[in-house]
């Protein structure tokens, strides 16, 4: 019995998983092989051809397919996962030895990020399996909105009843609108007291819900209450730094709410604010001078915490690994509830599972953005191993790093120098308030090492990326878990305009890093960075580039049908049954793939689809709006995903019913794939009609010379797009625009006549 309870204390706290994968490996492997046997064809037989150009694009492209399999066999080489066990840590860990934690959650638009959203990942916040004493939550709203705040005030006195619920009664849920679910009701066999006290909680959310929808419908009236006369006369892009302490746990006591700060900072026209990455860089000095917790855990305001016990599993991580340097950021994957049935628009991200699996084997996982715990040292720029005592730290130093603040300078010393001993007045945040509206001005940051050394960094709209990237290259490791249930869950673009626009913004974000000087590859043989795990972010990188690709080798049928010329063997060469292998196993496996994360073959038809859909129209955008910001013609600029959810209390019948369906705008996004779609459609129309003239009693070769290959390809783009191909004949928002329509027709015209009058 003694010897059981000894083993218990040693056992491990977090384990690393590695997956047999030799049969992805092998099918892989085949594949590349006839990837390369089709370069081979390439060259061979370029001779003999009657028209050089379509065989020349065509290798073109079919060598950057090539190149792009063998990044993703070299990125999903290895497999891992790390599991952890929350149930062994007080066996091995004392409440008092655990961190304090500052929990950034930003929001930058209300109307795009409804309030009541964001409030419930705050309950859900601050309701997790955690001393209340060891965490400060920090809402960022970069909108600077009263409602907001409003929202905030509201939501923090309910707090007050809901995190005592959830605690006495183990509550698995602690996002109101999810545990109050229309679907959701107390069991007879429970206690009498729950029954009532549940009735009670539920009631108390609904007065919630009512006042903040009420306040959303109407004029903030800013000037009738002193808390909130800050926002009259202000511009969301040009007002002053406005700082809030909502709540404070002045004494420490466990039992009693967290802090609650609301920050929106200063904003100015004619200073840069740098979007998400500048919100985060506030945060993280403002909380610096406020609590100066040593982790920070970063959550997107539609993110809630689904599993109350996630910072337990996040400390499995901080005191499981032997050295620290194998933690320097601990994600938690992002899943989404309510999710579209069969994913339309392929937002469930179901398709990254093995490239993230595979990258957490080499130096750690990329980090996301969201679900983030962060060691503060390490976003201060340290390194790993790093032994600095404050002593060793100069004033004149940290002034270059850290800016003016004598708050911030002192509490960064503290960080960097790990001491144990703790600064006067942190469990009052209300003490730092100008010290707090001081490092969150616009003009802070000038002169300092703010966004290019420390911090969230500058150059790129994916800006968790970019500062993931640079940590690893600095000789960190990073960790993903996902626990069960799920740790956090968020909600994904329901519509296709919102789903083009997310996927545009993060193609254009990692595009963006090629050109800044944290270029992974530049990093691998100038830093710490592994060389597979720069080939994963140089693979994410390249994924623009790749929709010039695909755009080329789906315009080659069209051209090939259209002159009667060829790009694909005949169907009676031997070299057309490579071509129709790589089709059939890499189509089989991805399936494979998916079928083993629980993906139905309907799912894996849409993403199969949506793919092709994003790389022509989206990707391609983000593309294009890089090289002209790249030329000086033009600049990014970060555009705000609508947070969408379903409606379970009879809301707007209308947005319900569109959910999941394909509706339309008429950004110009989608004309590259409208005009995919019509000349494809010339394409077989001519091809058909070809078929038709062929004496098939006579002359069967006459058929082999159509290009069969050519026309399949067509066929099967013509299915990707299908859903466009019902929008040109649909009306409302589920009807392509129709001056839409006729760009696209005009564009497709052209291209069709210069097939025409090509030599």
């Amino acid at each position: 019995m003694a010897t059981n309870i000894q083993d218990s204390y040693c056992l491990p706290l977090q384990e690393t998983i590695v997956h047999n994968n030799k049969t992805a490996r092998t099918i892989e492997l085949v594949v590349l092989s006839l990837l390369v046997f089709v370069l081979v064809y390439r060259v061979v037989y370029f001779n003999d051809q009657d028209q050089y150009l379509p065989w020349l694009l065509a290798f073109l492209c079919e060598s950057w397919f090539t190149f792009n399999w063998t990044l993703s066999v070299c990125i999903k080489w290895n497999q891992s996962t790390t599991i952890t066990y929350p149930d062994r840590l007080f066996k091995r860990v004392s409440e008092s030895e655990f961190p304090t934690v500052d929990i950034f959650v930003t929001t930058a638009d209300a109307v795009l990020e409804p309030s009541i959203i964001a409030m419930n990942t705050v309950l859900s916040l601050l309701a997790v399996d955690y001393p209340a004493d060891k965490l400060a939550l920090y809402l960022s709203d970069d909108g600077c909105s009263p409602l907001t705040l409003y929202s905030l005030v509201e939501t923090t006195k309910f707090a007050k009843l809901w995190v005592p619920f959830c605690k006495k009664y183990k509550v698995q849920v602690r996002a109101p609108f999810r545990y109050f679910d229309s679907k959701s009701t107390p069991m007879k066999d429970d206690s009498l007291e729950f029954q009532q006290e549940w009735k009670k909680m539920k009631r108390e959310y609904g007065e919630l819900y009512k006042k903040i929808e009420f306040a959303r419908q109407r004029p903030f009236p800013c000037d009738h209450d002193p808390d909130f006369g800050v926002f009259c006369g202000v511009h969301r892009s040009d007002h002053p730094t406005i700082i809030k302490v909502i709540s404070e746990n002045k004494e420490g006591i466990p039992s009693d709410p967290p802090h609650v700060i609301y920050i929106s900072r200063e904003k100015n026209p004619k200073h840069k604010h740098h979007y998400k990455a500048g919100a985060m860089n506030v945060l993280t000095r403002v909380s610096g001078v406020m609590t100066n917790a040593p982790l920070m855990l970063n959550v997107d305001c539609d993110m809630y915490a689904n599993n109350p016990q996630v910072f337990l599993h996040a400390m499995c991580l901080v005191f499981g690994f032997k050295d620290e340097d194998n933690c320097a950021f601990f994600q938690f994957p992002q899943a989404f509830y309510d999710g579209l049935k069969d994913d339309p628009f392929g937002n469930q991200l179901a398709n990254l599972f093995y490239v993230v699996n595979g990258v957490a084997s080499n130096q750690g996982t990329v980090y996301s953005g969201t679900n983030c715990f962060h060691r503060r040292k390490v976003i201060y720029g340290a390194s790993p191993n790093d032994t600095i005592k404050s002593d060793n730290i100069s004033n004149e130093d940290l002034h270059k790093i850290f800016g003016k603040s004598i708050e911030l300078r002192e509490s960064a010393a503290h960080i960097l120098s790990e001491s144990n001993s703790k600064i006067e007045n942190r469990n009052s945040p209300s003490s730092f308030i100008e010290a707090a509206i001081h490092v969150a001005s616009c003009s802070y940051e000038y002169g300092t090492s703010w966004g290019t050394q420390v911090g969230w960094l500058y150059g790129s709209t994916t800006e968790d990326v970019l500062t993931g990237l640079s940590i690893h290259g600095r000789g960190w490791r990073s960790a993903i878990t996902s626990p069960d249930p799920l740790a956090f869950l968020g909600c994904a673009p329901l519509t296709f305009p919102s789903s083009l626009t997310q996927q545009k913004r993060w193609i254009i974000g990692l595009f963006e890093i090629l050109f800044t000087d944290k270029n992974p590859l530049l990093l691998a043989t100038k830093g710490n960075l592994w060389f597979r795990q720069a080939l994963g972010y140089f693979s994410f990188s390249l994924w623009a580039i790749r929709s010039v690709f695909e755009l080329c080798y789906a315009s080659l049928p069209v051209y090939c049908i259209i002159t009667g010329s060829r790009f694909l063997p005949k169907i009676d060469e031997w070299a057309f049954l490579i071509f129709m292998a790589i089709f059939v196993i890499y189509n089989l496996y991805v399936y494979w793939e998916c079928k083993r994360v629980g993906v139905s073959l309907r799912m894996w038809w849409n993403l199969q689809r949506i793919e092709r859909v994003n790389a022509m129209t989206a990707w391609l955008f983000g593309f294009l709006n890089v090289m002209l910001k790249f030329i000086g013609l033009s600049d990014t600029i970060f555009e705000v995903t609508q947070k969408e959810h379903k409606s379970n209390d009879g809301g707007n019948d209308d947005d319900n019913e569109s959910v999941g369906k394909f509706t339309y705008d008429k950004s110009p996004m989608i004309i590259p794939g409208v005009v995919i779609l019509l000349v494809n459609i010339v394409a077989l129309v001519n091809g058909v009609l070809r078929l038709l003239k062929v004496d098939y009693s006579e002359n069967w070769v006459g058929v082999l010379e159509l290009g069969l290959g050519e026309m399949f390809v067509s066929v099967w783009l013509l299915l990707c797009f299908w859903e466009f191909f019902k929008g040109l004949f649909r009306n409302g928002k589920y009807g392509i625009p129709s001056s839409t329509i006729w760009k696209s027709g005009a564009l497709a015209l052209l291209f069709v006549q210069l097939c025409r009058r090509s030599p």
